[in-house]
């Protein structure tokens, strides 16, 4: 999706970056905030699963987008991570009231965050992009919290924030050109560079007991030779 940033008037860009550093710098509970530098018209956010519900345990990642008319118009909601919920469509897409017919420009990103959290807690089947998922939670409901904990044991799980998209570290799947403060950035020694030191020194202890087995080998061979010459000129 394209940036929005040069449709956007410089004083509506003033107030988005201001809430965006105000979300970063204090997040919702349970919601983490991955800001991008260059295009403040798209936040990607992780939401950890609510207890109580079929998505607890997993970190679903979630991008808010900002259309050029915003905020006479609501932003949009896309889960990158699958989640099998009545109000999620098929590619992600979220339906909610509050960001659609309930949007008011003073809402702020905020409360669109924690409504959509609120969401995982309380699904609205009468409004549903995911029908099968809507028709379970009327009629079926073990069924239905079956269906979503297993997708999000596959795909919320696993302290990756998704297999399918988020998370749950935030360098796996698609990401903002740049994440403000995210602690994932700073340098560091490499994990690999570890078990490769103990991997060398295993080597090294394995060839130098190589070696002295070999050398052991050669003194006993070496004895048992001038053995049999001293037979040899006794007779």
């Amino acid at each position: 999706m394209n940036s929005n940033v040069e449709n956007l008037p410089p004083q509506v860009l003033r107030l988005v970056y201001k809430e965006v550093s105000a979300l970063a710098a204090d997040p919702p509970e349970g919601i983490k905030i991955y800001p991008s530098e260059e295009d403040i018209t798209e936040l990607h956010t992780a939401i950890e699963g609510p207890e109580g519900t079929p998505f607890a345990g997993g970190v679903f990642r979630m991008r808010l987008v900002l259309g050029k008319d915003f905020p006479a118009v609501p932003p949009k909601g896309y889960f990158l991570t699958k989640i099998f919920h009545p109000n999620v469509g098929h590619k992600g897409e979220i339906c909610v009231n509050v960001l659609k017919r309930d949007w008011k420009a003073e809402l702020g990103l905020r409360h669109v965050l924690l409504t959509i959290k609120c969401l995982l807690i309380h699904p609205n089947p009468e409004s549903a992009l995911n029908e099968e998922a809507g028709r379970l939670l009327f009629e079926d409901y073990a069924e239905y919290e079956s269906r979503a904990r297993l997708l999000t044991e596959i795909h919320a799980m696993g302290g990756h924030g998704g297999t399918s998209g988020a998370p749950q570290d935030p360098n796996d799947g698609p990401q903002p050109k740049k994440h403000a403060g995210d602690p994932t950035k700073r340098a560091g020694p490499s994990a690999a560079a570890v078990p490769a030191t103990l991997g060398n020194g295993a080597n090294g202890a394995s060839t130098t007991s190589s070696n002295n087995s070999s050398s052991s080998t050669n003194n006993v061979a070496g004895k048992k030779k001038a053995d049999k010459k001293r037979a040899l000129r006794r007779l």
